[in-house]
């Protein structure tokens, strides 16, 4: 029988570790005080995370840190030297997004383990081939994946595959959100999210807010996958909803056997969205995925029997030894292996001598400990005497020594030392366009003469003849079953004339390299350091466009051929859901005719993307044409016809203000 995978719960603090390790997890996430995509959970000090290492190492569950959202240059030193902390701590793996912060870690803190985090957007196996070689464990993937793409994924990744199996789902890609960022100005990749896909459009419909996912009755089809790790979703959530749910998964896990109605009410008691879903899973994606959260389900939460505190003990064997002329020696073995002390010299008692069921109580007084000895062996001469406090010292350091088994040796943390090295510019000028629709072309020369490189959709170009256009984009999101057609699709593109390839994710690279073109990094890179900007052009692009979500001072402090987002109604979200099937229908879709409109009265067109999902786009455009950044300039062309597409461009040329509402480039 092959062994069951790891068992991943979530602490959104010190208490829900606890509950998590009481309950039977394998291994446990949470975050410190910064760089976790959770900033207004409680998390945890610095004193608590080496607690909490301390704790797991005892139980014998494995602990990780997420250090995932994206990095800026100027926190670089102290990312750096929060990952020597946590080394030093004890850490087992660091769950990371930012790839610059990524590289640097493995340069200057080889010892530590690297998991992909799910805001890497990992979600096919080229994706985990590029971690693989650059020093990464595991990936976590995308919470879009069906069966077959999970199992294809496994199957064919040279890494470890963790794969969410419950909780809350975002509705978006991971890693792929500006939502909240655009509107609000708290950035989900930064650990902010304000989560308004969770509220009404103006009509009173929740069209972005799904259920929970669970696959507790989905375990056999689940195991067969070939997933390594299986992730429980919740640091915001309550020690008494890890409880209840780890435990509930533990025994799933165990029996190897789905979940019995009565288990499935017991999880919907502890926390639902109008039931759950397994939508993804089961490649069926529609409105039946939608729930909201109801005050009914909110009062049955608030009845779980409290969480009282850890009551698992872990079982240890003992064996003691007690003879004239040797010193008393006490041996511990367990899962973890065996360790052995020495104690003082036992002396010829004049009076009482120790008798065996006095030794016997001193030794197992492990009430304090994560502990319980289930066969105590002991080997003592008769007539002999030793100080209690004695007994119980060499007790302590027999458990403390056992509990410290895998412990790491300290690292120097030189990463303090470090100090950005940025790439050369190259091109710093270059400026590109992506036009979403082909139909909306302009075809005025001086468009395509204003640029070095007009984009389109891979399947966009596919459908156009005009050959002023020369590179092509591909899609967001790019399934192991879906690379054949895709490669495919760029080799005719190639024969029609295309050159460049705009490429988002870097399991997407060996697709782009693969048709000869030249390739160019999109936004969905999220670009937001020097590091990271580094990383990707030796890794095969020849320039890069910037997250949207930098200043400008922010980008400047990057090198190397990049661009700015400098107009365009921005992509705010990837939908693997035609979400205007609940708005409009898919027909509207279908049509470029869908929109949402929130409940400010905010419109945000919705496109399709090949071949079915959805791209929600910000309800303005960003503008910069009379205050324009330094450096290379990208333009998104999403709704706007030919003659607005060449009054933008008259716009810029004459560094015009904006006639209507716009969203800016932060200066700092």
């Amino acid at each position: 029988m092959t062994a069951l995978p790891e068992l991943l719960a979530p602490a959104g603090s010190f208490t829900a570790l606890e509950a998590a390790i009481d309950a039977g997890a394998d291994a446990v996430y949470f975050a410190g005080e910064s760089f976790g995509a959770r900033a207004f959970a409680k998390n945890f000090t610095r004193e608590e995370i080496a607690e909490a290492a301390k704790l797991c190492r005892a139980y014998g569950v494995k602990s990780y840190i997420t250090l995932n959202t994206l990095i800026y240059d100027r926190e670089m030193p102290e990312v750096l030297e929060y990952a020597a902390f946590l080394e030093n701590a004890g850490i087992d793996a660091l769950i990371i997004a930012d790839m610059g912060a990524a590289a640097l870690i493995h340069r200057y803190i080889p010892t530590m383990r690297l998991h992909g985090s799910t805001q890497f957007s990992g979600h096919n196996a080229d994706a985990a081939r590029f971690l693989a070689e650059r020093g990464f464990d595991r990936m976590v993937g995308a919470r879009e994946l069906s069966r077959e793409d999970l199992s294809a994924l496994c199957k064919n990744s040279p890494i470890e595959i963790e794969t969410f199996i419950h909780g809350a789902l975002c509705v978006c890609h991971s890693g792929q959100c500006l939502y909240s960022s655009m509107i609000g100005g708290r950035s989900g990749n930064r650990g902010m999210c304000a989560q308004p896909c969770r509220l009404p459009d103006k009509s009173g419909k929740y069209p972005l807010s799904l259920k929970d996912l669970s696959m507790a009755s989905r375990i056999p089809e689940l195991l067969s996958t070939g997933a390594a790790s299986l992730k429980i979703e919740g640091r915001m959530k309550s020690p008494e909803y890890v409880h209840g749910v780890v435990g509930i998964y533990r025994r799933l896990l165990d029996e190897r056997r789905s979940a019995t109605p009565e288990e499935n009410a017991a999880l919907a008691e502890i926390f639902s969205r109008d039931g759950f879903t397994t939508g993804y899973f089961d490649k069926k994606i529609n409105v039946s995925m939608l729930g909201t959260r109801s005050e009914d389900a909110r009062q049955k939460s608030r009845e779980l029997t409290p969480f009282s505190g850890i009551e698992r003990k872990v079982p240890i064997t003992m064996a003691a030894t007690l003879r004239r002329g040797a010193p008393f020696t006490l041996t511990v073995r367990g899962a973890k292996g065996e360790v052995t002390v020495t104690g003082g010299m036992p002396e010829d008692a004049r009076t009482a001598p120790l008798d065996r069921a006095a030794l016997e109580k001193n030794l197992l007084k492990l009430g304090g400990t994560a502990f319980t000895c289930s066969d105590l062996t002991i080997d003592m001469e008769d007539g002999l005497i030793l100080r209690v406090s004695e007994i119980n010292a060499l007790r302590r350091e027999a458990i403390e020594q056992y509990a410290a088994i895998g412990e790491r040796e300290h690292i120097t943390p030189t990463a303090v030392l470090y100090t950005a090295d940025r790439a050369e510019k190259e091109n710093p000028k270059m400026r590109t366009a992506l036009v979403f629709r082909a139909k909306n072309l302009p075809r005025e020369d001086e468009f395509y003469n204003y640029f070095d490189i007009v984009f389109l959709p891979l399947a966009q170009y596919l459908q156009c003849g005009d050959r002023r256009v020369k590179g092509v984009q591909l899609p967001g999101a790019i399934f192991e079953t879906e690379k054949e057609k895709i490669a495919a699709d760029l080799a005719r593109a190639r024969e029609m004339g295309a050159e460049h390839v705009l490429c988002g994710n870097y399991g997407h690279l060996p697709l782009a390299k693969g048709s000869g073109m030249h390739i160019h990094g999109d936004f969905r890179l999220n670009i937001t350091n020097g590091e990271s900007a580094k990383l990707a052009l030796a890794s095969g692009f020849e320039s890069l466009i910037l997250s949207p979500e930098l200043t400008q001072a922010q980008s400047r402090d990057i090198g190397g051929s990049v661009r700015n987002i400098v107009y365009g109604r921005l992509p705010i979200m990837l939908l693997e859901k035609c979400a205007a099937t609940d708005l409009s229908g898919c027909k509207a879709c279908a049509n470029d005719r869908a929109e949402l409109i929130d409940r400010r009265g905010k419109h945000f067109p919705i496109l399709r993307e090949e071949p079915h999902r959805n791209i929600i786009f910000n309800s303005v455009p960003t503008y910069a044409a009379d205050r324009p950044p330094r450096g290379g300039q990208h333009f998104l062309f999403t709704t706007e016809k030919p003659p607005q597409m060449l009054a933008v461009l008259d716009a810029y040329e004459k560094r015009l203000p904006p006639e209507y509402d716009i969203r800016r480039i932060k200066e700092k």
